[in-house]
């Protein structure tokens, strides 16, 4: 089954509040699921990782085999493409989460899209941190 993932992930604050949402898409534009999770005090590059990971289990959970993953972080994106080195140690911990989970798809492909093309998984994130302000 193919299907389009949409991740992100945001702190207010770097680091501050932070939380990651994802939605994932079928071929057809129609959303399967979303998830949201606020994280407590991170970093918005820790979020961002974040996002992919639990994109990544939905997108597993849900049977994809070939996997498109958009995200509105290019570093995320170019370290995932093995054209960054991921330097932080904490981030290094999630990049091989990543790498790992993404095993799980007989295809995956990461692209970088403007914040535009991201709306709503950037919605599940401040949902997240609204929640988590109340």
């Amino acid at each position: 089954m193919k299907a389009v993932l949409h991740g992100d992930g945001g702190s207010r604050g770097n680091p501050g509040p932070a939380a990651s949402g994802a939605v994932l898409f079928d071929e057809d534009g129609e959303v399967l699921a979303e998830v949201h999770r606020y994280l407590g005090t991170q970093t918005n590059n820790y979020a961002e990782y974040t996002a992919i990971i639990i994109g990544l289990e939905i997108a597993e959970a849900h049977g994809v085999t070939d996997l498109i993953v958009r995200l509105d972080s290019e570093l995320a994106v170019k370290q995932l493409k093995g054209e960054y080195r991921v330097k932080n140690e904490a981030l290094a911990r999630l990049y091989l989460q990543v790498v790992n989970l993404s095993h799980s798809f007989k295809k995956i492909e990461f692209q970088h899209v403007r914040r535009e093309h991201n709306k709503h998984a950037d919605a599940l994130v401040n949902k997240a941190l609204d929640e988590a302000a109340r």
